[in-house]
């Protein structure tokens, strides 16, 4: 704000209390010249009415006193009832400071506060017994997961799940039941196969090449065929899968709460190769092209 801006605001300030100061003394002209008497010329009248013997009016405060003698005379005395028993007062409630209070408040709220925190870690470390990724879940009917993964050119991906499906070839259960075992080989004898989605070397999401019909992983390369058997890369293993169920109503259960890992390195169920060019090129291995 300018120099010239606070000038205005103080003239104007000083301009506003002259004229209020001059309006009250306007006010207090009226009201002398308008009869008002002074509290000498009051009491030179009453002193002149007491030495006439004229009665003279009762002030405010003379009728006020008189008021209240009245009232207090016109009490009636208590009747002699018996004293009402003595209640000791609560020890507790007479201890409770306000300090004391708040220092128990203080105290409980960060007890629900490190309650409340440490719930919540326990669920989030906690295995979900219910649907969704960790816990057990519901794929849907056989046929139409089947379906769906020739629909989607070989790869079905199950997103609660963190799961892809792919089919499993008939001809490779020989050489799968030397090399699986438990809920991995019964998919497979079902005719699926439930991968996990992350790849083994560094956690990165492998995605599927419709070209090769391979899983070709874009952060370092590694490469897995179809029912995710390393092909090459820098990857310790296959891809991690899950164990599958088969219910009497052909409904495929996904139990993602234990991932198994995957096979080792050399391992060929089902002979599959490349079918057609890669979409990551291979950091090395067996599988480069």
């Amino acid at each position: 704000m300018s120099a010239l801006a606070i000038l205005g605001i103080v003239l104007a300030a000083v301009v506003l209390g002259a004229l209020v100061l001059f309006a009250t003394l306007r006010r207090n002209d009226a009201r002398r010249g308008a009869g008002f008497l002074s509290r000498e010329t009051v009491q030179r009248d009453r002193d002149a009415a007491e030495a006439a013997g004229i009665d003279r009016p009762l002030t405010g405060r003379e009728v006020e006193r008189a008021a209240v003698v009245s009232r207090s005379m016109a009490l009636e005395a208590a009747s002699a009832l018996p004293p009402a028993p003595f209640v000791p007062p609560d020890a507790e409630a007479i201890g409770v400071s306000r300090r004391h209070f708040f220092n128990v408040s203080a105290i409980s709220l960060m007890g629900v506060g490190l309650s409340g925190f440490g719930a919540a870690c326990l669920a989030f470390l906690w295995p979900k017994l219910g649907g969704g990724f960790g816990g057990k879940i519901n794929a849907g009917k056989l046929d139409d997961i089947k379906q769906a993964i020739r629909s989607n050119q070989g790869f079905y991906y199950l997103a609660e799940g963190r799961t892809w499906v792919t089919e499993y070839p008939v001809e490779g259960l020989t050489k799968a039941k030397a090399n699986y075992t438990g809920g991995v080989l019964a998919g497979m004898t079902a005719g699926i196969n439930a991968l996990y989605q992350k790849c083994p070397h560094l956690g990165c999401r492998v995605p599927n090449c419709t070209s090769s019909q391979w899983f070709e992983c874009p952060c370092h390369g590694s490469q897995y065929n179809r029912v995710g058997e390393k092909k090459g890369g820098p990857a310790p293993r296959g891809m991690d899968r899950f164990g599958v169920t088969l219910l009497g109503d052909g409904s495929v259960i996904i139990d993602t709460s234990s991932p198994s890992p995957g096979p080792p390195i050399g391992t060929n169920t089902t002979g599959q190769e490349a079918e057609g060019p890669h979409c990551i090129s291979s950091a090395g291995g067996e599988g480069k092209h």
